[in-house]
């Protein structure tokens, strides 16, 4: 598998958004693009080319699981695996969106000192 370099954010709250970039661009290296909903990602995401999309559950308008299933969509992101992070860690919940082909999920709080290898880690058990 390719290395993991850009990861597209989706995710409503500014203070989330900015957290989170900083954990993954400082701690991961990573390449970050944050979009604030999934109307937005569906938008944005095929032109920045995401090798990995880190998707909050519960936004207003579009919530993760109805972007997720748009993206199976899009060409250029279909195959693009997704990381869920919500509040709501409930193993019905755990159960269902890895139903629809989603990568993992982390909870939220998250730990920003631990996110990105948290999320480096579910990237190298995707690998074939």
């Amino acid at each position: 598998m390719a290395p993991l370099n850009k990861i597209l954010h989706v995710e409503d709250e500014p203070d989330i958004q900015e957290v989170a970039r900083l954990a993954l661009e400082s701690f991961g290296g990573f390449t970050v693009e944050t979009c604030s909903n999934g109307q937005e990602a569906l938008d944005r995401g095929p032109g920045f080319g995401p090798d990995l999309i880190l998707m909050d559950v519960m936004m207003p308008g579009m919530d993760g699981p109805t972007a997720f299933e748009a993206m199976k969509k899009i060409p250029e992101l279909k195959d693009v695996p997704v990381i869920f992070m919500t509040a709501k860690v409930m193993e019905t919940e755990i159960a269902r969106f890895r139903e629809m082909g989603a990568a993992d999920v982390i909870p939220k709080p998250f730990d920003p000192v631990t996110l990105a290898d948290q999320i480096k880690a579910i990237w190298e058990k995707l690998a074939p």
